[in-house]
């Protein structure tokens, strides 16, 4: 359980039991627990015991032996804390924060957006009064700026050791045109346009471009539009924005990608579900979060936001 007197102090505690008896430790957070290499290197640093004594990661332990890891007492918080973004908490506990990002704002902070993003409002919630100690920002993945939706956290080292690239997102997306096909996987690969920081293009033909798959299911077809949901084999910059546009549906409001802004100003693209899976060292169990269309996406539709993107996937 997560300490009241420090409240950003993350502790987990382990039993072992007699199939690990005499084992050494490094086998059980490896075999037991699922703890890479990196992960077991890293906790050599500190925040580990064992019946209240230090340990070594190849020193045996014994069946009833209690195991402690704890995380975050020591971690420096280096973004400039913003309480006041238009940033909503959906979930949080002591593994880590969920969030709603409107459209127009940076995951994180760069040289362009230094105190306007996710990780500056996440900075704000999570410090310490002398504002020098807090939680650091771990997003588990990230998301355009003009992309909507749930943005995923870790609170401590050890979740974002188990979570990093494990979660599963359903992406929603309007495009401009009726798509004919009811579902469809676009498998082109992806490269920077030159030139350009950010830009990609489908390019079969050069070596370096990489391997790209989008599926995609169509959920409604309205105005001219069509509202699909999206799921990633690959998480390429822009994946969703060039694959449909490379199939000559752009979604509404993505100019950069062929896409008009005579009825929405940014790309109609929306992180609308999230899977985070189960995993033992965390004592987690499966859980999904759900978030409904923007209004302006939601209108592209003729529809009114509503919590009923279950059935997207």
């Amino acid at each position: 359980m997560q300490s009241n007197e420090h409240p950003f102090i993350s502790t987990y505690q382990y039993t072992v039991d007699a199939h690990w008896d005499g084992r050494l430790l490094q086998d059980y957070f490896k075999e037991s627990l699922g703890f890479s290499r990196r992960m077991i290197i890293d906790l050599k640093k500190g925040g580990l015991s064992v019946n209240g004594a230090h340990i070594r990661m190849v020193d045996p332990v014994h069946t009833g032996d209690n195991i402690q890891l704890t995380f975050g007492e020591n971690e420096q918080i280096n973004l400039i804390p913003n309480p006041e973004l238009p940033v909503s908490l959906l979930y949080e506990d002591r593994d880590i924060c969920a969030m709603e990002k409107p459209a127009g704002m940076s995951v994180h902070p760069c040289t362009l957006y230094y105190n306007d993003t996710v990780g500056n409002w996440f900075s704000a919630r999570y410090r310490t009064e002398d504002g020098k100690n807090g939680i650091a920002f771990r997003p588990l993945y990230r998301l355009d700026r003009d992309t909507t939706g749930i943005v995923v956290a870790a609170k401590n080292t050890l979740s974002a050791g188990m979570l990093m690239g494990k979660l599963e997102k359903v992406y929603y997306a309007v495009t401009e045109g009726l798509i004919p096909s009811d579902s469809g996987t676009v498998d082109a690969p992806l490269i920077r346009v030159p030139g350009s920081i950010i830009t990609r293009k489908v390019d079969f033909s050069d070596p370096q471009a990489q391997r790209a798959v989008t599926h995609y299911r169509v959920l409604c077809r309205a105005n001219g539009h069509t509202l699909i949901a999206c799921r990633l084999e690959t998480g390429r910059t822009h994946q969703i924005r060039v694959h449909m546009a490379h199939i000559g549906y752009p979604l509404a409001g993505d100019t950069l990608y062929g896409g008009h802004d005579s009825i929405i100003k940014t790309q109609a693209l929306h992180c609308g579900e999230v899977t985070i899976p189960a995993v033992k060292a965390l004592s987690r169990a499966e859980m999904r979060l759900f978030r409904p269309l923007p209004a302006e996406m939601a209108a592209l539709i003729g529809k009114t936001p509503k919590n009923d993107l279950k059935s997207g996937w």
